[in-house]
Parts: C-alpha cells; sequence; structure tokens
C-alpha cells in the first residue's frame, strides 16, 4: 500500500480544508469583501497548499525512495533527511 493510500483520509481532510478556504476566497470576492481578508485568506490557503505537498513528498522519499522492506544505511538515512530538509526550507 503506497503512502497516498494510507494516508488517504488525513489527505483529503487537508483538501476539503483547502476547498473551503478557497471558496472563502471567492464568497468574499463577491460580496465586495475587504481586501486584507482576501490577502489573508489566500495566505492562508497557500500554506496549507505547501503543508499538503511536503507531506506527499515526505511520504515519497520514505516510501519510494527508499525502500520501506530494508533498514536504509546511515548514508541513505542522513541524505533523504537533508533532502526533506531542503524540501521544508523552499516550501516555506
Amino acid at each position: 500500500m503506497g503512502h497516498t493510500a494510507r494516508d488517504r483520509e488525513k489527505l483529503l481532510l487537508r483538501i476539503k480544508r483547502i476547498r473551503g478556504q478557497v471558496e472563502g476566497i471567492q464568497r468574499t470576492l463577491e460580496a465586495d469583501g475587504d481586501c486584507f481578508v482576501v490577502l489573508q485568506t489566500v495566505a492562508a490557503c497557500r500554506g496549507a497548499l505547501t503543508g499538503l505537498m511536503t507531506e506527499i513528498i515526505e511520504g515519497h522519499v520514505r516510501d519510494h525512495i527508499l525502500d520501506p522492506a530494508e533498514e536504509p544505511t546511515a548514508a541513505q538515512r542522513k541524505a533523504s533527511e537533508q533532502l526533506l530538509e531542503i524540501v521544508r526550507a523552499f516550501l516555506k
């Protein structure tokens, strides 16, 4: 079972929250709402998408790049953690 299948419910909950944020942006724009509220919600939505992307990338590295059936070597473990650290920093 892949990580997206294993974590399906958690990922779908994130998507539903993101969808709610996007719909909130739409409602605010349709109601000629305050631009600060729109900007704040867009920033929150972007953060939520970034969090989703980070979670999926981390699962991909752990389940597809590293072999979950084998114990990674110290070098593999270090390299994967360094990669994930860089990805997290990049996506902030």
